[in-house]
């Protein structure tokens, strides 16, 4: 029996330390990238995968009871509300962004239809040529 609690325990802190990790990089990135909606997703996708490996590692640590099932609640929550706000930042940054141009530009469908058109002419007069050599 001491063997199997050894060996959740191990298990428990490796995925403690993991999440902590992931947290780090996530760190690193919303300091290294310069626009804000490449900070915010370093942030969302860190926060929800840190935050879910330290959660089950404190699961795997503290056993199958009544505690447990809370803090699965908790990654619930937190799977479900993190996605969601950072979406409305997102939408928030973008409504409100005055240097649009300087950061991304918008396109519209028949842009998009143009090029595609483009594209596939351009991979037919390949497929042409290399049916002629």
């Amino acid at each position: 029996m001491a063997v199997i609690e050894w060996i959740r325990f191990l298990a428990g802190a490796f995925l403690l330390l993991f999440g902590l990790a992931i947290f780090a990089i996530e760190m690193i990135g919303v300091f290294r990238f310069k626009y804000v909606l490449n900070r915010m997703h370093a942030a969302a996708m860190g926060d929800t995968l840190g935050i879910g490996f330290s959660i089950v590692g404190l699961i795997l640590m503290n056993g199958f009871n009544f505690i447990s099932l809370k803090l699965f609640f908790v990654i619930l929550f937190l799977w479900f509300s993190s996605p969601v706000s950072s979406h409305l930042i997102a939408r928030l940054e973008v409504a409100t962004d005055e240097e649009r141009e300087k950061h991304y530009r918008i396109r519209k469908l028949s842009e998009l239809e143009a090029e595609l058109a483009a594209e596939k002419e351009q991979e037919s007069v390949k497929a042409e040529k290399g049916k002629e050599d």
